[in-house]
């Protein structure tokens, strides 16, 4: 592979490469096919959904089944070679490479990198699934939904719906934004190339990279990061609107749910003007103490003796379903199968380039063994511990008979988005701690907007990180217009049916990244 390996001398020729295709109408630094084609069919797309609401909502009420139907097995396959291979790269003597060169120093301390890895990473989910995913796996469709069709009711699998949220929380998507963010890392701060995706490929295509074939790469990294966010906005929104009217009363109309994606655009606007070190990185900061502060409150009066012991248990369970549960093949659980593993595959896909670029842009002076288990192994125990405390809180309140109103909102209505008040509306201090879970909530949504905002901009802008604040604006106003049109042209089915669609090509694209970065690390000095 002869990729330049001098920082000063690789980034002059990326910038003659691909300033030939730059256009720089009132100071703005645009490449041009990628910004162009990328949002013009956005645009026209938002402009369609909100003239054709119906008919909106039954195409992605059909898309989303039909793609996890038809394309689990590829999916599954695909996301099990990714953690294979990052698990590989810990053992390997590649591992011993540091990122940015042998004498690079991190740029944030391991705090302030963590951080913003969750901010950026894990984004609105917790909070939305945490007491969700257990609840309904454990009691909805009389057995059907749950993880490979074990009772959760016979002995010693009492935790079985925990352990299939965290299968979802866990290695398997941690390992996709490690491959994407080790090889836009070391394309980008070994190899001296563009921070974009079209670098990545250059084992593959030489110079052709910085032609149509990259320009295709960019634009399918920008759909699928823009679908794949705004999936997390609209989530988040949705919740927002749930939580203002079971604690304020405000009824969660279409009408609210659209403000609260406004205002909450204009916020993250403010913290895209700020810069990654100033906006990103101090409001991940903050979030990071809230998340922990409600952590610790329903950790505590759940019982802490007994959310570690069953913290233990589910990760042993999960260690030895792991296999079965990544096994595509002659799966009977098809509603865990079909329904929600390979949704989740796509989406963390789909959210792959936003995620890893963001990673990218953070983990310089970190060796690739440091990078993949910070990255890979320490989320997931997080993850799980979040989803243990939170599921199995609730569901011991329904075995004690307190919980008759998670029962509802999960299985009996179907309102996910309320769920996490619900558990919370059980303990003490709830007018309080509801509230406090709104703003935390809120944060999640800026974090993941504005963070989303800056690698969306760095894309369309041929790899560079300080593209004018002008193309910031415009691409987090495009983001809450998207989750506007998706949450009325179809709601929650249409917001995952636009992940799942562009995720799956976009799932291509990484497993090639695999054979890429390693055939770069193998060149680089150990």
């Amino acid at each position: 592979m002869t990729v330049e390996t001098d920082p000063k001398e690789a980034e002059q020729v990326s910038d003659y490469e691909l300033g030939s295709d730059n256009i720089r109408p009132f100071g703005l630094d645009i490449h041009n096919p990628v910004f162009l084609v990328s949002s013009l069919v956005i645009i026209a797309f938002v402009l369609l959904a909100l003239a054709n609401q119906e008919a909106s909502a039954e195409f992605f009420g059909w898309l989303r089944p039909f793609l996890t139907s038809e394309f689990d097995w590829f999916l599954v396959i695909a996301v099990d070679i990714m953690l294979l291979f990052c698990l590989a790269l810990i053992f390997l003597p590649v591992g011993s490479v540091r990122i940015g060169g042998k004498d690079a120093k991190p740029d944030y301390s391991y705090a302030g990198w963590i951080a913003m890895l969750f901010a950026a990473g894990i984004g609105i989910g917790l909070l939305f699934f945490g007491v969700l995913e257990p609840v309904y796996y454990t009691y909805a469709e009389g057995g059907a939904a749950n993880p490979l069709g074990i009772d959760p009711k016979s002995p010693g699998n009492e935790n079985i719906g925990i352990v299939g949220t965290v299968h979802h929380w866990g290695l398997g998507g941690w390992a996709v934004y490690a491959v994407v963010g080790l090889s836009l890392a070391v394309f980008c701060y070994n190899k001296g190339l563009p921070l974009t995706l079209r670098s990545a490929f250059y084992p593959i295509l030489g110079e052709k990279v910085w032609r149509w074939p990259g320009h295709v790469i960019d634009t399918l990294a920008v759909f699928a990061t823009l679908f794949g966010l705004t999936t997390s906005l609209g989530l988040g929104a949705r919740q927002i609107a749930a939580g203002l009217y079971d604690v304020f009363g405000i009824e969660p109309s279409n009408t609210v749910v659209v403000v609260l994606i406004i205002g909450i655009t204009i916020i993250a606007l403010g913290s895209v003007l700020m810069g990654m070190d100033k906006g990103v990185k101090r409001l991940s900061e903050i979030n990071m103490v809230m998340a922990i502060l409600l952590f610790f409150f329903v950790f505590f009066l759940s019982g802490a003796g007994g959310a570690i012991a069953r913290y233990f248990d589910v990760m042993v369970q999960y260690v030895v379903q792991i296999v079965p549960l990544s096994n595509p093949v002659g799966r009977e659980d098809t509603s865990y199968f079909h329904g929600w593993t390979t949704f989740y595959w796509a989406w963390w896909i789909a959210w792959s380039p936003f995620v890893g670029m963001f990673i990218a842009r953070i983990s310089k002076g970190r060796t690739v063994r440091e990078f993949v288990i910070c990255v890979l192994i320490a989320p997931t125990l997080v993850c799980a511990l979040w989803m243990s405390t939170f599921g199995g809180a609730a569901i011991d309140m329904i075995e004690g008979g307190t919980g008759q109103g998670i029962t509802a909102v999960v299985v009996d209505t179907y309102k996910p988005e309320i769920s996490l008040f619900r558990l919370l509306d059980q303990y003490p201090l709830y007018s309080i701690v509801a509230p406090i879970s709104l703003i935390l909530i809120v944060i999640f949504f800026v974090t993941s907007s504005d963070s989303g905002s800056l690698v969306i901009d760095t894309i369309t802008a041929g790899g560079k990180m300080d593209a004018p604040v002008v193309q910031r604006v415009f691409w987090c106003t495009l983001e809450g217009l998207v989750a506007i049109a998706l949450l009325l042209g179809g709601g929650l089915a249409a917001l995952q049916g636009a992940a799942v669609s562009t995720g799956i090509p976009f799932t291509i694209v990484v497993l090639l990244m695999c054979y890429t970065v390693y055939k770069a690390l193998q060149t680089e000095e150990r």
